[in-house]
C-alpha cells in the first residue's frame, strides 16, 4: 500500500493502484487545515487504513507546521484516542 498526495487529499492505493480510502481536507489561513472526511472503500474495511490515512494528515501538519481542526467524526475520534496528536490539534 501506498500513501499519496492529492488536492486537499491523501489517499491510499493498493500494489495495482486502485484507491482504497481518503482523507480529505479543507485550507483554512495559512497555518491550518479542517480534516472534514475520512473513508476507506468496503473491501478494505477492517485493516486500520483510516487510523493511517489520519496519521499521515498528522504527519503533513507536522512537517508543514500546521495545526488541525479534527471536524470528521472518525478523526475527531483518533484525536481524543491519541494524546500525541494534540501538538497539532487547533485550539477551539
Amino acid at each position: 500500500m501506498e500513501f499519496k498526495e492529492g488536492k486537499n487529499r491523501i489517499y491510499a492505493v493498493n500494489e495495482n493502484g486502485e484507491e482504497l480510502g481518503e482523507v480529505t481536507f479543507v485550507p483554512t489561513g495559512e497555518e491550518m487545515f479542517i480534516i472534514d472526511h475520512t473513508g476507506v472503500n468496503d473491501q478494505a474495511r477492517g485493516q486500520g487504513l483510516a487510523t493511517k490515512l489520519v496519521a499521515q494528515a498528522v504527519q503533513k501538519a507536522r512537517d508543514e507546521q500546521k495545526k488541525i481542526i479534527p471536524l470528521c467524526p472518525f478523526a475527531k475520534a483518533e484525536f481524543e484516542r491519541k494524546p500525541e496528536y494534540r501538538e497539532v490539534q487547533a485550539n477551539r
